[in-house]
C-alpha cells in the first residue's frame, strides 16, 4: 500500500517511571508463572500414561496455546517497560498482530472443543468413545488451528491494505487491529464493520456455546447424579470463570466498532496476561488426578 509510516510508538500502560517498574515486576512474575505452570502441565500429560484421555490431550494443547499467546505479548512489553522510547517497526507490529489473533482465536476454538468434550463425556457417556476417539481429537485440534489461521490472516489483510501516513502513536502496550486501523489515512467504516463481524462475533458465539454446554452439563448431572451435583456445579463454575475472564474482555474490545476508550488497554491486560496465568490454576487444582501426577513430576525434577 501507500504507507509512509515505518514504525509505531507504543505509549504503554503508564509514562511514570515508578509505575513502569512496578508493572515490570508484576508482568515478569506473571510471565514466569505462565511458562512454568503450563510447561509443567505439558510435561505431566506427555509423561504419564494414565493421562491419555481426550480431556488431558486438549488441556495439553491449551497450555501450549497459553504459552504462545503470552509470549507474543509479554517479552516485548517487558523490554518496553525498561525503555525510554517504545518504538516497534511496522513489519514487527503487523507480525505481532497476526500471531496474537492466530493463537488467540485458536484458543477460543479449543476452549469450545474442551466444553464439547465434557458435554460428550457427561451427557453422552455411552457414545463418548466414538465421539472423542484419537482421530476425532486430532481433527478437533487441527480445526482449531486452521480456524485461528483463517481468522488471523483475514484480520491481517484488512489491516495491511490500509495506508498509514501519520500519526503513528498507539495508546496501548501491543499492536492490535482496533488501535492500529484507527491510525489509517483512509475511511475505515467498512473495515471496522468487517473487524467486528469477524473477531467480535467469533468471541460472542464461542462464549455462548461454552455457557450453553456447561448449562446442559449441570442439568444432566442434577438429573442423574444427585450426590455429584454440587461438585459438578463447583467445577463448572470455576471453568465458566476462566472462560469469562478470557471471552468477556475480548467481546468488549472487538464487538464495538467506531469508538475507543482510554481504559481499553487495561481491559486487554485481563485476556493477554491475567487469563493465561489463571488457566493452569483453574484447570488443574480442582483435578485430583492431575495434581497427583504433577506432584510426581515435580518430585522427579
Amino acid at each position: 500500500n501507500s504507507s509512509q509510516v515505518t514504525e509505531f510508538i507504543l505509549l504503554g500502560l503508564s509514562d511514570m517511571r515508578e509505575v513502569q517498574v512496578i508493572f515490570f515486576t508484576f508482568f515478569l512474575l506473571a510471565y514466569a508463572m505462565v511458562l512454568l505452570g503450563n510447561l509443567l502441565i505439558i510435561v505431566t500429560v506427555r509423561t504419564n500414561p494414565k493421562l491419555a484421555s481426550p480431556m488431558y490431550f486438549l488441556l495439553c494443547n491449551l497450555s501450549f496455546l497459553d504459552i504462545c499467546c503470552t509470549t507474543v505479548i509479554s517479552p516485548r512489553m517487558l523490554v518496553d517497560l525498561l525503555s525510554q522510547r517504545k518504538a516497534i517497526a511496522f513489519e514487527d507490529c503487523i507480525a505481532q498482530l497476526f500471531f496474537l489473533h492466530f493463537v488467540g482465536a485458536s484458543e477460543m476454538f479449543l476452549l469450545t472443543a474442551m466444553a464439547y468434550d465434557r458435554y460428550a463425556a457427561i451427557c453422552k457417556p455411552l457414545h463418548y468413545t466414538a465421539l472423542m476417539g484419537r482421530r476425532a481429537c486430532w481433527l478437533l485440534v487441527a480445526a482449531c488451528w486452521a480456524g485461528g489461521f483463517l481468522h488471523s490472516i483475514t484480520q491481517t489483510l484488512l489491516t495491511i491494505q490500509l495506508p498509514f501516513c501519520g500519526p503513528n502513536t498507539i495508546d496501548s502496550y501491543f499492536c492490535d487491529v482496533p488501535p492500529v486501523i484507527r491510525l489509517a489515512c483512509a475511511d475505515i467504516y467498512v473495515t471496522e464493520w468487517l473487524m467486528a463481524s469477524n473477531s467480535g462475533l467469533i468471541c460472542l458465539i464461542c462464549f455462548l456455546v461454552l455457557v450453553t454446554s456447561y448449562t446442559f452439563i449441570l442439568v444432566t448431572v442434577r438429573a442423574r447424579f444427585a450426590d455429584g451435583h454440587w461438585k459438578a456445579l463447583s467445577t463448572c463454575a470455576s471453568h465458566v470463570t476462566a472462560v469469562t475472564l478470557f471471552f468477556v474482555p475480548c467481546i468488549f474490545i472487538y464487538l464495538r466498532p467506531f469508538w475507543t476508550f482510554p481504559f481499553d488497554k487495561y481491559i486487554c491486560v485481563i485476556y493477554t496476561i491475567f487469563s493465561p496465568v489463571m488457566n493452569p490454576l483453574i484447570y488443574t487444582l480442582r483435578n485430583k488426578e492431575m495434581k497427583v501426577a504433577m506432584w510426581k513430576v515435580w518430585r522427579g525434577l
